[in-house]
């Protein structure tokens, strides 16, 4: 889709709506996506998401590639607009209130650490890594981003990002290993 995608943005720049459609449609699943993980409620989730879009519609005009998909940019609007919810909710939402399907159908059951995990004790293991951990290993192994893509999205180095995720797998091997060193199962 890349040269094609550069046309759509193209005409999206230049106010074909029907372009900036076919862009939305395609990036609609993964962006909803990144949003419900990070907010837990499908309806708030929905919300956002239109927010993140009509964002991108009203400032697709200042878009400028620098060599990343566009899903980077969509990304980093989600990404923001996830914060600036919870800076004016003062609500965090817990990771143990997303709905497990949401988990099983994204892939998100393909994360292995070393065996297979059961997703409750991933889910509750998340909640004690940093948040950029938990974007950095959404955006990976829910999203099947590369490096280059999720720095993109954070405005970090790939080198932050390879970090980021290397510490995060860590803490989150280290937090499903028992007093006694076998793995939790």
């Amino acid at each position: 889709m890349v040269e094609e995608e550069d046309n759509l943005i193209q005409l999206s720049k230049d106010g074909d709506a029907g372009s900036f459609g076919e862009l939305y449609s395609h990036y609609l699943p993964q962006i909803y996506r990144f949003v419900v993980l990070k907010v837990s409620q499908r309806q708030l989730a929905e919300d956002l998401t239109h927010e993140v879009f009509m964002s991108a519609w009203q400032n697709i005009g200042r878009y400028a590639s620098q060599g990343f998909p566009f899903s980077s940019w969509l990304y980093q609007i989600a990404r923001n607009r996830v914060i600036d919810h919870y800076r004016t909710q003062k609500h965090h939402s817990s990771i143990d209130d997303i709905d497990e399907d949401v988990f099983r159908t994204h892939g998100f059951d393909e994360l292995k650490l070393d065996n297979e995990l059961d997703i409750k004790k991933i889910r509750q293991a998340m909640k004690h890594i940093s948040p950029e951990q938990q974007d950095v290993i959404l955006m990976k192994f829910v999203e099947d981003l590369s490096h280059q893509e999720i720095a993109a999205a954070l405005d970090k180095s790939e080198g932050a990002i390879r970090l980021l995720q290397h510490r995060g797998i860590n803490k989150l091997k280290d937090i499903l290993i028992d007093d006694d060193g076998t793995e939790n199962n």
